[in-house]
């Protein structure tokens, strides 16, 4: 999807950025709030008698939404500016009486609606004066808006019993005799006020603000083409195909809380970390464009409307005919229930070798298929064999969302002459019986490439997620053995999952975040394709972080009374993130197999070495399906007697941890695929 750059929305931008550096922002000169009070008028601005639900991402990188602790006594917000003196007094009154409410959950957050202060500066601040709860980054200033704030160290206290009802706004001094009455029931007695700290502009509310004006057929019609009919189309992914104009207008309640809780675009990577190939995000002035023509009651205004015009496609082969295509034997889905995994195994009709340059798989059934794998074997297995654990290399994926999967140019794998092509189907039945009749089609280059794409999970298959817990932390690793440049990152689990990154820690102990998805979707996989390859180099580690919520206060969570281990189905739970890279100095005609089968040889031990300090203790590997062999494991194997295995010992371990692993499961492998 396209971003939309019409330069009509840069002066409304700069506009703000102007304003702001007269008031609350971050700038290389002296902040003009230098005490608590501000003597600069501004227009009334109306608070919010109630707040709608949003999702933000906080200083740290981290998202938070308003409704997840729909349960609590109150949720505090105070509006937070950098160098603001009334904002900082706000922060550290706050902060020492945070630790005060723990026990009963309320909820404590900055809020920055500032364009001038970026993560980074706001984080920092946050450390040096010690403040005790996050600080959400309101980049579009929709939430700001939404609220009512127009001063730093504003305080503002919702009571959630009541759909995050106002109860409150003024200044913070008042705020620990009102969270008490909160907590204890009391009604709140303690009336409103007006705060002093400095002006927080919001570019929106200039009487001369584009977004004052936004046409629906020059605007907002052209953002949704551009963005959203790709697949909210007749016959595409989407629930509802944008049609018309009546049918958007019908849809804006449901478009405004989507867009306010990010889950549309489906596009949960935080692209101020890093930039990745095709993103689908919005940018800042698209989502305050929809959703303050929505919030104007959405009006139809002057002009043709575009969405009929548009001539809507979906095609069966978006890269064009395939050079090779394999289809499937019909499988019928059941109504109700838990599918299996199904393996069908197609022959390969090649007699040539060829170099696999991208594939596309076509399902039958796109509410039913929640995933399918492929993968090349050197021999068709005999009758009722497993086939799994013979795949020799992955031939292409699909998830919802990710449906080719497209090696770099001048780059892919080989695909020789002959043997078979494994699937792993991955059905999920949805109330009714259907058939799934699945496709792959392969395209190939017409010669050789000069270069080997390769690929490689950080995996952990041990991961033990305690009942009812609502932060549940997993870490795995991979250390390079030589030269790389990482090419892309594929994340996956399932529905407990709600965020992860992947950080790089270099040899000499400098690290940068690589990937953070403040939010996990399960709905939707993406491998990310980085804009710019980063290098890696010998003992380096890219490091993956999964969290988990196993409570109840998680929608999708299956089972919150339940631990949670590693399995295929949904309801059960993995972690997997699959990195596309390329060897330094490897070609296609000069392949470093050694290099890739030293790599590949430390799978298990990024899973279980938990403190990174390059032994694996039996407290380490005492969890998950491989519990009752750690002890007898690392007796056993430790030569130098330190109680513990280093990576040489582990080798002779992890031979026999894998064969346990698929003795457990042999439908499936640490290695192979995601669920």
């Amino acid at each position: 999807m396209r971003k939309s750059n019409r330069p009509i929305w840069l002066s409304g931008v700069a506009l703000g950025v102007i304003l702001a550096a007269t008031a609350c922002t971050q700038n290389s000169e002296p902040a003009a709030d230098t005490s608590a009070q501000s003597t600069e008028s501004i227009a009334p601005v109306t608070v919010a008698d109630y707040v709608n639900n949003f999702r933000l991402i906080d200083n740290s990188g981290f998202s938070h939404e308003l409704f997840y602790y729909s349960d609590v006594p109150a949720t505090v917000i105070v509006a937070q500016c950098n160098e603001c003196a009334a904002s900082d007094s706000a922060m550290q009154s706050l902060s020492a009486i945070y630790a005060n409410y723990a026990d009963d959950e309320v909820q404590f957050y900055g809020l920055n609606s500032v364009p001038g202060d970026t993560r980074d500066a706001v984080h920092a601040q946050s450390e040096a004066q010690n403040w005790t709860f996050p600080v959400l980054m309101d980049v579009t200033q929709l939430v700001g808006e939404q609220i009512g704030v127009s001063r730093a160290g504003e305080v503002f206290i919702l009571d959630p019993a009541q759909g995050f009802k106002m109860v409150y706004h003024g200044d913070a001094e008042n705020a620990e005799a009102i969270l008490n009455d909160m907590v204890a029931g009391a009604p709140v007695s303690i009336a409103s006020s007006q705060t002093s700290g400095s002006p927080i502009h919001f570019s929106a509310r200039e009487t001369d603000s584009p977004f004052q004006t936004a046409s629906y057929a020059d605007d907002v019609a052209p953002l949704l083409i551009e963005n959203c009919v790709e697949c909210h189309q007749p016959g595409g992914i989407g629930p509802w195909a944008m049609t018309d104009y009546d049918t958007i207008f019908g849809w804006s309640p449901m478009i405004r809380e989507v867009l306010m809780t990010r889950r549309m675009p489906p596009w949960t990577i935080d692209e101020t970390i890093r930039e990745v190939e095709h993103s689908r995000a919005l940018s800042t002035e698209d989502y305050q464009t929809i959703i303050h023509w929505i919030d104007s009651g959405s009006p139809r205004g002057e002009g043709e409307d575009p969405l009929p015009d548009v001539e809507f496609e979906v095609a069966d082969w978006p890269l064009g005919e395939p050079d090779l295509m394999l289809t499937l034997e019909p499988f019928d889905i059941p109504a109700t229930g838990v599918v299996d995994y199904q393996y069908p195994v197609a022959a390969n009709p090649l007699t040539e070798d060829h170099w696999l340059r991208a594939t596309t798989i076509r399902v039958g059934s796109r509410d039913t298929v929640h995933h399918a794998l492929t993968g090349y074997m050197s021999e068709m297995p005999p009758p009722g064999a497993e086939s799994f654990g013979r795949w020799e290399f992955s031939t292409g994926t699909y998830a919802v969302g990710e449906e080719s999967m497209i090696h770099p140019d001048n780059s892919g794998v080989p695909f020789p002459a002959g043997g078979a092509i494994g699937f792993q189907m991955h059905y999920t039945p949805n109330g009714r019986e259907v058939t799934d009749v699945t496709q792959v089609g392969f395209y190939f280059h017409d010669e050789q490439p000069d270069l080997l794409t390769r690929s490689y999970v950080i995996v952990d298959p041990t991961i033990t997620i305690p009942p009812g817990e609502a932060r549940h932390e997993e870490v795995a690793y991979v250390e390079f053995p030589a030269d790389a440049e990482l090419l892309g990152v594929f994340p996956h689990a399932h529905y407990r999952a709600i965020s992860m990154n992947l950080e790089l820690v270099r040899a000499n102990g400098e690290s940068e975040m690589v990937v953070n998805m403040p939010r996990y979707d399960f709905n939707w996989q993406f491998d990310y394709r980085l804009s710019e390859p980063i290098m890696l180099h010998a003992g380096d580690r890219l490091i993956a972080r999964y969290i988990y919520d196993n409570s109840e206060r998680n929608f999708a969570n299956p089972d919150p009374d339940s631990t949670i281990t590693w399995g295929d189905q949904s309801f059960e739970e993995m972690m997997y993130t699959r990195l596309t890279y390329r060897w330094v100095g490897e070609t296609t005609d000069n392949q470093h197999t050694d290099t890739q089968e030293t790599l590949e040889s430390g799978l298990l031990f990024g899973a279980l070495d938990d403190n990174f300090d390059g032994l694996v203790e039996a407290s380490e590997m005492n969890r998950g399906r491989f519990s009752q062999m750690a002890g007898a494991l690392v007796n056993r194997l430790d030569t130098d007697g330190d109680s513990a295995l280093n990576r040489d010992e582990f080798s002779t371990a992890s031979q026999m941890m894998r064969r346990q692993f698929r003795d457990d499961a042999p439908a499936s492998n640490a290695t192979g695929g995601s669920d």
